[in-house]
């Protein structure tokens, strides 16, 4: 069988040089969106409805959503919840519809759409799972990195090499992004803390108190699931890995 192909998308910025059709997308934002929201739909959350911007979010709580809402790393003025995916843990949303805006994931999400096959959220937490459904799957993966405000970021790039590490056998690497992250990927993930402490995203969530959400975010495999894009809302579909 013909191997299929992984490449890395850097950033929401440069996903115009990609093609997706026909392409399973993997979102993630490591710090924190994509790890939150496998940890929502990992602790029983109905589905999540990524938004754009915080107006729309924000009148969807009238139609009984849960609205989560995070700028700069913080709570969005008016927000029951933020972006903490300590906040979902114990079930505490379970069979609730959360509506979700945030920084850096839900745009990389909505850019992601467009022609794609399947969006699929990926994080450290489900990383394994991730990489199992991709590799039962028949078609091309692009992951795509959501950054920091269009910028590179290193922990969404070192989780692509995480990933692109698992699929070797069945893919083949369609750029030379997917071969440098799974380089590093591999020569760090001995100590993923301790390397990503480095990370300019990661001293900026310190800076707000919110270490415990970071140790979350670099945890692996909690989660025997993947959250998959249905219509507009993220909903988890269970992996039974070997």
């Amino acid at each position: 069988m013909t191997k299929r192909k992984v490449e890395v998308c850097f950033s929401p910025e440069l996903i115009h040089l990609h093609e997706l059709e026909n392409k399973i997308v993997v979102v993630v934002d490591i710090f924190r969106a994509t790890s939150t929201m496998i940890a929502a739909l990992g602790n029983g959350v109905a589905s999540i409805t990524p938004v754009a911007d915080l107006e729309t979010c924000r009148a969807m709580q009238s139609e009984g959503y849960v609205i989560a809402g995070e700028r700069n790393g913080q709570t969005a003025e008016g927000f029951m919840l933020g972006n903490s995916p300590l906040a979902y843990l114990d079930g505490a949303y379970a069979n609730q519809k959360i509506a979700m805006t945030t920084t850096n994931g839900t745009l990389a999400i909505e850019k992601s759409k467009p022609g794609s096959k399947q969006v699929l959220i990926g994080a450290f937490v489900n990383l394994r799972a991730t990489a199992y459904y991709l590799t039962s799957q028949n078609d091309d993966v692009l992951i795509h990195c959501a950054g920091w405000k269009g910028k590179f970021n290193l922990e969404d790039s070192l989780y692509a090499g995480a990933l692109v590490s698992l699929l070797e056998e069945n893919f083949e690497f369609d750029c030379d992004g997917a071969i440098a992250m799974k380089g590093l990927y591999e020569s760090n993930k001995s100590d993923l803390a301790g390397f990503l402490a480095q990370a300019s995203h990661a001293k900026r969530l310190q800076n707000h108190q919110i270490e415990a959400d970071i140790d979350f975010c670099l945890s692996l495999d909690l989660f025997s699931i993947i959250g998959k894009l249905q219509g507009q809302e993220l909903v988890a579909q269970v992996i039974e890995t070997k």
